[in-house]
């Protein structure tokens, strides 16, 4: 693993990512989410991601099966089917799970904007890009993205303040695929509770 060896070499990369996102209306793609809390079992959860223009996403979770998190753009919704049932609902400005710096993929890529301490590494034929964020107002400190040389995101792995960190493997990605606004409703499930974060 090399460092890439100039700066523009890095932004070359950073232009290319928003390149490939920003255009897009809508994102479908594999994930496999492993998570991971100081001394806590690292935990493994998979299932499928879908985005849509403007700050909408849906997480519908294989592993565990029936496990959905949701965002209208406005709130965010995390169901969770094992007993008892219950459905957090969050402002999305106030959240912080980890999941909601994943909404910026589609069309509000600026690193240089909204990121600092930018750097890249060759591994293989991908790139491993680092960052932190520019504003401490977001639920995590670091970032790294594991990039093709066309662009695509493969990894994303997220650290929060308390060291937790969250690393998402991304596969069979489709841009622009139609999907539904009603995908981005939620729809509360038969039996659950409803808990206001805002409340």
């Amino acid at each position: 693993m090399s460092a890439l060896g100039a700066t523009s070499g890095v932004d070359e990369v950073l232009k290319q990512i928003e390149i490939h996102y920003n255009p897009a209306r809508t994102l479908q793609v594999l994930f496999q989410e492993q998570y991971t809390r100081p001394g806590e079992i690292r935990r493994t959860e998979r299932g499928t991601l879908l985005l849509r223009k403007p700050g909408r996403m849906r997480w519908s979770y294989t592993q565990p099966v029936g496990k959905l998190v949701l965002s209208d753009g406005k709130y965010l919704y995390i169901y969770t089917p094992d007993t008892p049932q219950q459905v957090e609902k969050t402002k999305m400005q106030d959240t912080a799970d980890m999941r909601a710096p994943l909404a910026f993929l589609l069309g509000k890529l600026n690193f240089q904007k909204d990121f600092r301490n930018i750097q890249g590494r060759a591994e293989g034929p991908l790139i491993r890009i680092t960052a932190q964020p520019k504003t401490d107002n977001l639920p995590y400190t670091a970032v790294e993205f594991l990039v093709q040389i066309d662009g695509v995101i493969r990894e994303v792995k997220v650290t929060s303040y308390d060291k937790s960190i969250i690393d998402f493997t991304f596969s069979e990605e489709k841009m622009d695929p139609p999907l539904d606004a009603k995908l981005f409703q939620f729809q509360m499930p038969a039996g659950a509770k409803l808990v206001d974060e805002g409340q």
